[in-house]
């Protein structure tokens, strides 16, 4: 729970820039921006975090700037499983913002222009009001996601117990070493969990016009 909010409460801001940018801007490369940062949604996890050590890594293109200057590796922490599911997490909040956005009637935007209102101003104001509920959609999925994360978790963090063994990586443990009774039990908690946020989704999703 601690990993999934701290990510989703990053990936909400991310997403939704991400999101408005892609929906509202016309910039060279945009198509391409869009494909690479929609990559982990279809990658698999593995792949994923197999990326996520060779950029974060001790020697990594960012990890080995960080340690070089603090001495600090995110590897095998609990911030690395914060990390991971920011990644894989993002674009499910990325996308759904975007289609939120484009969805706002541009007659709106147009007249608080008219009123004299800045971009900023017609943002906060008109846009994301409008698009409230596929943004509260966005960050339902992206939650769900955030607490499902596995494989790009077990990359980055390992599975190492009471510091980086998140709920998912706990079922795998309790499943590989016969403990089947505590395992259904999350295996229960986290289709009921799972169930309500795409729910919820779809609810928000529903009423996105």
């Amino acid at each position: 729970m601690q990993v999934a909010v701290i990510a989703t409460c990053i990936v909400v801001p991310v997403g939704t820039t991400l999101g408005y940018l892609l929906a509202r801007k016309a910039f060279r490369g945009r198509d391409l921006a869009d494909t690479v940062l929609t990559l982990p949604l279809v990658l698999p996890p593995t792949v994923t975090g197999y990326y996520l050590v060779i950029l974060f890594g001790r020697n990594g293109a960012i990890g080995g700037p960080i340690h070089d200057l603090t001495g600090w590796n995110v590897m095998f922490t609990w911030q690395a499983a914060v990390l991971a599911s920011f990644v894989v997490s993002m674009p499910f909040m990325m996308k759904t913002a975007r289609a939120a956005f484009e969805s706002v009637d541009h007659r709106l935007i147009d007249a608080s222009y008219t009123l004299g209102h800045s971009e900023l101003i017609t943002v906060f104001r008109v846009t994301i009001p409008t698009a409230r509920k596929g943004l509260l959609a966005g960050a339902s999925l992206a939650f769900a996601r955030a607490l499902g994360e596995f494989g790009a978790t077990l990359m980055l963090a390992g599975n190492i117990p009471g510091r980086t063994n998140t709920a998912p990586l706990a079922i795998y443990s309790y499943a590989a070493s016969g403990d089947w009774s505590s395992a259904n039990g999350l295996v229960l908690l986290f289709t009921m969990a799972s169930g309500l946020f795409l729910y919820a989704a779809t609810k928000f999703r529903g009423r996105l016009v």
